[in-house]
């Protein structure tokens, strides 16, 4: 069998647990990657349309921890949990985000971050433990479109930084 072969029917494997939403986002890889690693931009962005975050606390290392609570527009608040599991700057970060350390529906993400000429094109990929979870995510909680207005988020936060820094 070849890679392309075994590539194939490894992506199969997760294909039914996974959700993957891509963004190109002008600009650089180090200015988006650095978007997620400071608790200061991560506030200023994270969440879909409507939300707020507040941090309980914020490490930004393998084996570190974002401990934080999402407030929806209705007033409902979203315990949230994230340890970093990878850190490749400013390639690539790994991360498991549930409810609270220890949380068996836990989900894996991977943030990839590669350059599109002077742009960045980021790709999420997640995983869940189970089909019926990610399928959860999806309907009751509206995962993919959560996520792509979290990344437009993400998009219009650093394309202001640059903005700023341009006239600065």
């Amino acid at each position: 069998m070849s890679a392309t072969g075994r590539g194939a029917s490894a992506q199969s494997a997760t294909a039914d647990r996974e959700i993957v939403i891509s963004r190109v986002i002008d600009a650089p890889p180090e200015l988006v990657f650095e978007a997620f690693t400071e608790v200061r931009h991560l506030s200023r962005w994270w969440g879909p349309e409507g939300f707020t975050t507040t941090t309980r606390s914020f490490e930004f290392r393998v084996g570190g921890e974002w401990d934080f609570v999402m407030h929806g527009p209705d007033g409902t608040d979203y315990a949230e949990w994230i340890s970093w599991t990878e850190i490749a700057p400013p390639e690539r970060i790994a991360l498991l985000h549930g409810e609270s350390r220890g949380d068996p529906n836990a989900f894996e993400s991977v943030l990839t971050f590669e350059p599109d000429g002077a742009a960045t094109r980021l790709e999420m990929r997640t995983v869940f433990p189970t089909r019926g979870l990610r399928d959860e995510a999806v309907e009751k909680y509206h995962a993919i479109e959560g996520g792509r207005q979290t990344l437009s988020n993400l998009a219009g936060y650093v394309t202001e930084i640059v903005r700023k820094g341009a006239e600065g």
